[in-house]
């Protein structure tokens, strides 16, 4: 059996994309769970990685420690959104790698609800179709 190979999502050639359309997401290989995740206190608070009470912490302290924790890769301060660690195959901490499904599915923050509404293409996501096993 050949391993799968499962590239990561390219927004420099979003023309590559496939227009979304119901079920696409049935026969797909996770492709938009390699895009940065950007997220907002509202989102951590949700996934349970940071108690409603830090709302009022300073966000960079926040930071600081999802951070150490490896659970955020970068914080922009001037917008106060947060970008989720990725794996170093480019997936989404959260996604599963042997099934390719959300570990946080019923969690999730809004980028993931909204995609793809929302993100470098609206409309579009960067299918890729499930292979089989040979």
């Amino acid at each position: 059996m050949k391993p799968r190979i499962i590239a990561s999502a390219d927004p420099d050639r979003l023309e590559t994309w496939a227009r979304y359309s119901n079920g696409l997401c049935a026969d797909c290989q996770a492709t938009c769970c390699t895009l940065p995740v950007e997220v907002r206190i509202d989102d951590l608070i949700r996934l349970e990685v940071v108690d409603a009470f830090e709302r009022e912490e300073p966000a960079k302290n926040v930071a600081k420690r999802l951070s150490k924790a490896g659970i955020i890769e970068h914080f922009n301060q001037k917008r106060g959104i947060f970008t989720l660690t990725r794996m170093t195959n480019g997936d989404c901490l959260y996604l599963d790698r042997k099934t390719r499904l959300c570990t946080v599915y019923a969690k999730r923050p809004d980028t993931c609800r909204n995609h793809p509404k929302i993100g470098p293409r609206p409309g579009y996501c960067a299918y890729q179709q499930k292979t089989t096993a040979r």
